[in-house]
């Protein structure tokens, strides 16, 4: 009988040690995981009862709207005249005469000026800047900084020989901004969304929208059904229908645009002034050979910070200066990389781009029939040889799209609190481009109950689970999705994210700087090389 029960506790340690040693073992290296930071914000963000309704305190609301500033016109505006005029502004390279060689960094200055050439003495216009050469395919982002004393500096590095063209483009006038800013912080009607009801043979269609605002509810004689998740604490408004009780809801649609704008708002907003090319920057440097000198590249892993510039395009291929990044050209050599995993993608349509770019490339990948919504998903592929299960679907509400049951869009968070997670399981999502007309605090409301569902997936999988934020990317250019509004957004969600060991993936700077003419669905080219970024991350060599 003792040694049986000798025998018994020995089988216990053994259990208890390998379970010790295996959660000790799994976790990311320092630097890459800091478990007092997920002990401390789990604790803290345990409700909904912080600034806004969101999970976070009012240190990082502060510390995010700081993030976000960004400087207005000094004076109340009558005229398009006193706008930013691309065509009145100038441009001069620091130190014109110096000898370029690959490795150097130029610095260019831009100094605004009004349609009437007066020079201008405050910031805020969004410009984006990049250098390029045509034959090469080459291309790379610069980094613009804001004097706020319309005076801007571009910092341009030097990465390829030969000739390097300065291009600086004026997204929006300070004015501009202004507008977008108001518009977005006090009218999120201006794009809406129906709810369709039905039941008892009848069929009733709504608006709905995320924010109970004066416009939803009318003089309130129909309002609302709310309805509420009970995980993420989003909630969903629509108007009440006039026959159908709430639960009668089966459907969601994208219903239309309504920004109301004055004359001059349109005027400052319209295709005429937006997105211009300065003429005065088109300059031509010409850089000499020279051994790139670059600090060690280690592995793509979890963690990683984003500089400026992250990489380069050549011949139409990125050139990462993150990381070492793998290349991907056969069909074979990506069944590899993904094989015995299951990727879940969850966002908007510039994510399933990644979705159909893999389905395209890969013919072993066979898409099931699931007879879901062709824009909204969800969809799944699977290759069976290889045990691999691909997964996208969008990111739930608010979404812009074709009529869609209202049972097939699930929140972020609540599907990741059902993953159980592990070294098999690749999370992928983005989530920026549905929500730039909805004020910060619905979309700080989101991320929040996604990155504590981040937190709570990879604890309970012990670090196992590769968790891949794509940011957002260009190519919106209205009031209903402006660069800028993109912009701001994603600002907000690498900084909540920041400390956390998953992988936000830059490509911004991607479609920023390729030659491509800028649409918020990057071309094939684009998309391949932001998918084989992606694979470095979950094949690191």
């Amino acid at each position: 009988m003792g040694k049986k029960l000798f025998v018994i506790l020995c089988i216990v340690v053994a259990i208890f040690t390998i379970l010790f040693l295996e959660k000790d073992l799994s976790w990311p290296s320092e630097g890459h995981f800091k478990d007092f930071y997920f002990e401390t914000w789990t604790t803290n963000s345990s409700s909904t009862n912080g600034i806004n309704g969101t999970l976070i305190d009012s240190a990082e609301w502060l510390s995010l709207m700081t993030e976000i500033e960004w400087p207005h016109p000094t004076d109340v505006l009558t005229s398009v005249d006193v706008a930013t005029d691309p065509d009145q502004c100038s441009c001069t390279v620091i130190h014109p005469d110096a000898t370029h060689r690959v490795g150097d960094y130029v610095t260019v200055e831009v100094f605004t000026r009004d349609a009437k050439g007066r020079r201008k003495n405050y910031g805020g216009d969004f410009f984006q800047a990049k250098l390029y050469n045509t034959e090469l395919k080459a291309s790379t982002f610069g980094q613009v900084t804001d004097h706020r004393n319309g005076m801007y500096t571009i910092q341009l590095a030097l990465l390829w020989p030969g000739t390097a063209t300065v291009s600086v483009r004026l997204i929006h006038s300070s004015e501009a901004v202004h507008v977008l800013a108001r518009q977005r912080d006090q009218d999120p009607d201006k794009v809406y969304f129906l709810g369709h009801f039905r039941g008892r043979g009848l069929e009733e269609t709504v608006h709905c929208n995320a924010e109970k605002s004066p416009r939803l509810i009318g003089d309130g004689s129909n309002c609302c059904c709310t309805f509420s998740d009970p995980l993420t604490e989003e909630t969903w408004i629509c108007r009440k229908p006039n026959k159908l009780p709430c639960s009668a809801w089966t459907e969601h649609s994208f219903g239309g645009y309504q920004a109301r704008l004055s004359g001059l708002e349109s005027r400052l907003l319209n295709r005429s002034s937006t997105d211009i090319t300065l003429p005065e920057c088109n300059i031509v440097l010409h850089v000499q050979q020279q051994t790139l000198k670059t600090s060690h590249k280690g592995k793509c892993l979890p963690g990683l910070d984003t500089p400026v510039p992250a990489g380069f395009f050549l011949q139409d291929k990125w050139m990462s200066l993150v990381c070492e990044t793998q290349s991907f050209p056969s069909v074979e050599q990506i069944s590899a990389c993904v094989k015995d995993k299951y990727i879940i993608m969850m966002g908007d349509s510039t994510l399933r781009q990644w979705f159909e770019y893999l389905l395209q490339t890969v013919p072993t990948l066979e898409k099931l029939n699931l007879f879901t919504s062709q824009k909204s998903g969800p969809f799944v592929a699977v290759d069976m040889a290889s045990n691999i299960v691909l997964k996208w679907q969008a990111h739930g509400l608010p979404l812009r799209s074709h009529k869609t049951p209202r049972a097939d869009l699930h929140y972020i968070a609540n599907e990741l609190e059902r993953l159980p997670g592990g070294e098999h399981t690749v999370v992928v999502f983005t989530i920026w481009a549905h929500f730039t007309t909805h004020p910060l605090s619905t979309y700080i409301r989101r991320l929040s109950s996604i990155r504590r569902a981040v937190v709570s997936l990879l604890r309970r999988s012990f670090g196992r689970t590769l968790v891949v934020i794509k940011s957002a990317n260009t190519g919106y250019k209205d009031v209903y999705g402006s660069d800028w509004l993109s912009w701001q957004l994603d600002r907000v969600l690498r900084a909540m994210f920041r400390n956390l060991p998953v992988v936000i993936l830059d490509v911004w700077q991607m479609t920023s700087c390729h030659y491509a003419p800028d649409h918020i669905h990057p071309p094939t080219v684009v998309v391949r090389n932001e998918v084989e970024l992606f694979l470095s991350f979950v094949c690191p060599n």
